[in-house]
C-alpha cells in the first residue's frame, strides 16, 4: 500500500523543509511513500531542490485561490491508495505513519485519523494555550479533525467529493464533519505533531482570528451544526456588540451601561476562561488565558462579519 502526503504550500518555506524531513524520517514497513506539494511560491531555494533530487517530492506550481483547491490538485497527481493531507509546518513523530496505519486496521468504522498535537520546545503561553485546546478530546471519536494532518483512505475522498473549494478558511470543519457522515474520525494520543508555525503572540493572533473567521458563515452551508458548536457562532458577535456598547456609552458619559455591558461582556469570557484554565492547568497563567479569550471572541466576530459582507456584496454582484 501506498501513501501520498498532499502538501500546500506558500511562503515559509524553512518550515516545509521541516515538514518534509520529519515525513521521511518516518518508521515504515513495506509502504512506499510519495510527497505532493502543491505551492504558490515562484521560485525554490537549494535546499528544497535538494530535497527533491534525493526524495520522491513532486512539485507542483499552482495559484490556487483556497487551500481545499490546493490539496484538490494535490491529488489528482498523487498515486497513493492512503492520502496524508499536512499543513506546510508540522513536524510529525516518528511513529506517525505507523499508528494512523494500525488505527485504521484496528478499528474498521475509522475513516479519518488525525494525531494529537504537541508544544515546540520553550512554548510561550499562547501556544501551550492552543495546543491544550487541541486535545481537548483524546482517544475518542469526534466530530470534527483539524485539517493540519488527516489520514484517510483515497477512496473515502472520492466519496467525498474532494475538499470545499468555495471556502477560504474553515474548510476542515466543513470536510471532516461530511466525512463524519461516512464513519468515525478518530483524534489519537499514540502519535503527535508539533505545529511549528502556531500562534505565539498574541497581537499576531487576533489579526489571523479575523482572517480565519472569514468563512464561519459560508462553512454552515451544507452540513449539520451540532449543539455544542453553535455557541462558537453566537458568542464571539454578541460580546464584540456589548464591548462596542460599552466603549459607546464611556464615550457619552452613561456610566449604568458602561457597567452593565463590561459585566455582561465578563460573564461568558470568565466561563470560557475557566474550561480553559482547567485544560492548561499550572502552565499557564488566569491572566493569560483570559486575555486569550478577551481577543479571540472579538476577532473572531470581525472576521464572520467581515466574510459575511463580502459574501453580500459577491451575491449582489452576481
Amino acid at each position: 500500500m501506498d501513501v501520498s502526503f498532499i502538501i500546500p504550500h506558500k511562503g515559509r518555506e524553512e518550515m516545509l523543509l521541516a515538514t518534509l524531513q520529519s515525513i521521511f524520517r518516518l518508521q515504515r514497513h513495506e509502504q512506499q511513500l510519495e510527497v505532493v506539494i502543491v505551492s504558490q511560491n515562484s521560485s525554490t531555494t537549494d535546499a528544497l531542490e535538494q530535497l527533491i533530487a534525493k526524495h520522491p517530492i513532486q512539485l507542483i506550481r499552482h495559484q490556487g485561490n483556497t487551500i481545499s483547491e490546493m490539496r484538490n490538485v494535490g491529488v489528482t497527481h498523487a498515486t497513493g491508495d492512503y492520502l496524508a493531507f499536512l499543513d506546510a509546518d508540522v513536524e510529525l513523530s516518528p511513529n506517525w505513519l505507523v499508528v494512523m496505519l494500525e488505527t485504521m486496521t484496528q478499528r474498521p468504522h475509522t475513516i479519518l485519523v488525525s494525531a494529537h498535537q504537541i508544544e515546540g520546545p520553550n512554548a510561550p503561553p499562547l501556544e501551550k494555550i492552543r495546543t491544550a485546546l487541541s486535545n481537548a478530546e483524546l482517544d475518542c471519536s469526534v466530530t470534527f479533525l483539524p485539517g493540519r494532518n488527516l489520514f484517510l483512505k483515497r477512496e473515502t475522498f472520492a466519496r467525498l467529493g474532494g475538499f470545499p473549494e468555495h471556502l477560504v478558511t474553515c474548510e476542515d470543519y466543513y470536510f471532516t464533519e461530511r466525512a463524519s457522515r461516512l464513519g468515525e474520525l478518530f483524534y489519537t494520543s499514540a502519535a503527535s505533531y508539533v505545529h511549528l508555525g502556531e500562534d505565539k503572540v498574541y497581537k499576531e493572533m487576533f489579526y489571523k482570528e479575523i482572517w480565519r473567521g472569514q468563512s464561519n458563515l459560508q462553512s454552515i452551508k451544507g452540513r449539520s451544526i451540532p449543539m455544542r458548536e453553535w455557541p462558537s457562532f453566537v458568542v464571539p458577535p454578541a460580546l464584540l456588540a456589548l464591548l462596542i456598547c460599552a466603549i459607546a456609552s464611556l464615550l457619552l458619559g452613561l456610566w449604568p451601561a458602561t457597567v452593565a455591558s463590561l459585566i455582561l461582556f465578563a460573564i461568558p469570557v470568565a466561563a470560557y476562561s475557566w474550561r480553559l484554565k482547567r485544560l492548561v492547568g499550572e502552565a499557564v497563567s488566569l491572566s493569560k488565558v483570559v486575555q486569550f479569550y478577551s481577543m479571540f471572541f472579538p476577532a473572531r466576530a470581525i472576521g464572520t462579519l467581515s466574510g459575511a459582507l463580502k459574501e453580500i456584496k459577491t451575491t449582489s454582484h452576481s
